[in-house]
């Protein structure tokens, strides 16, 4: 450890956390004193929505259906925005 707490994380460490120099980490305290490091890339606010919890539910959701083959093509816009209004109802 280094002056003002500072300390050096090995690299396989920071490989397996992906993170590099310029990137920042996260420490959480668990109720039994374990310290969890977590890597956090900073994301740019107009990109930040993709990256909202319930988004990301929603993507492992649809690539899920995807590879398990239940997609649906449509000739045009228009017959799936129908098709979407009609599971709605």
């Amino acid at each position: 450890m280094r002056r003002k707490n500072q300390i050096t994380l090995p690299r396989e460490v920071a490989e397996a956390l992906h993170i590099r120099e310029g990137d920042e980490v996260e420490f959480d305290i668990t109720d039994s004193g374990q310290v969890l490091l977590r890597g956090m890339i900073a994301v740019s606010a107009d990109q930040a929505w993709f990256w909202d919890r319930d988004w990301q539910q929603g993507e492992r959701e649809a690539g899920e259906q995807i590879t398990a083959g239940r997609t649906e093509e449509f000739e045009d816009a228009e017959s799936m925005f129908d098709a979407l209004e009609n599971e709605k109802r």
